[in-house]
């Protein structure tokens, strides 16, 4: 009788022994570890132009992100002085300070002094354009975001589609494949859609978050723009 039970729990013993001392071997386990850098290596050829986009993405968004803060920089007191200045008919100082400010704001308002004596409608049509030009300074590189969350997914599939090629001509030409080779050749091929499809979203939340950054600018120079004529309007009334 004590040798049955000895033969029934010696398997389990030695099963739960032989977990015990995977489980305390750090390299019994390293098989079952995916490893980032071996994966992104087995991604293939088109992982290549995969990692210039993502570098595109990044500098072109930190870039773009610097100019747009900069542009963004408004002294809340800029317009009251501009007031203060043309109401006590110092245009000149109102000039000075304008040019002496680095921002869209600044420069549309300078624009605006230099047609003082104009029609208003002739006023507004000059700063106006300079607000075009000014919004196309802050948009300018965004086009690349774009064209990196366009094309980034597609050179994803592109791999992933000739990865799939070249496991099934592998397949046709030896005749001997396994469910495991198989899975292996699919989950590594399938590395560059995943790479695509999350550079794709990364430039596009980035694009589109420059974008609101532009908006609320946009919205402060044409706030600006309204008020100065309003300035321009109001000794008249």
């Amino acid at each position: 009788m004590n040798w049955f039970f000895l033969q029934v729990t010696n398997p389990a013993t030695t099963a739960t022994a032989d977990t015990l001392h995977k489980a305390a071997t750090p390299g019994a386990q390293g098989e079952h570890v995916m490893n980032v850098m071996d994966l992104l290596a087995n991604g293939g050829p088109l992982m290549i132009p995969l990692g210039l986009l993502f570098v595109l993405a990044v500098f072109f968004f930190f870039e773009r992100l610097i100019a747009i803060r900069k542009a963004s920089k408004i002294d809340p007191n800029f317009m009251y002085i501009i007031r203060d200045n043309i109401f006590s008919g110092n245009v000149s100082a109102a000039r000075s300070l304008a040019k002496n400010t680095p921002n869209p704001v600044a420069r549309i308002i300078d624009k605006g002094l230099q047609r003082i004596g104009k029609p208003i409608e002739a006023i507004e049509k000059s700063m106006e354009n300079v607000g075009k030009l000014e919004v196309y300074k802050m948009e300018r590189n965004l086009s690349v975001l774009s064209l990196v969350y366009g094309i980034a997914p597609m050179f994803g599939f592109l791999g992933t589609i000739f990865g799939m090629l070249q496991l099934f001509y592998n397949i046709n030409a030896s005749g001997e494949f396994t469910p495991a080779q198989i899975a292996g050749g699919i989950y590594t091929k399938m590395i560059t859609s995943a790479s695509g499809l999350i550079i794709g979203l990364l430039a596009y939340v980035g694009y589109n978050f420059l974008n609101a950054q532009i908006d609320k600018t946009v919205n402060r120079m044409e706030a600006a723009s309204a008020e100065f004529i309003d300035i321009l309007q109001e000794p008249t009334r």
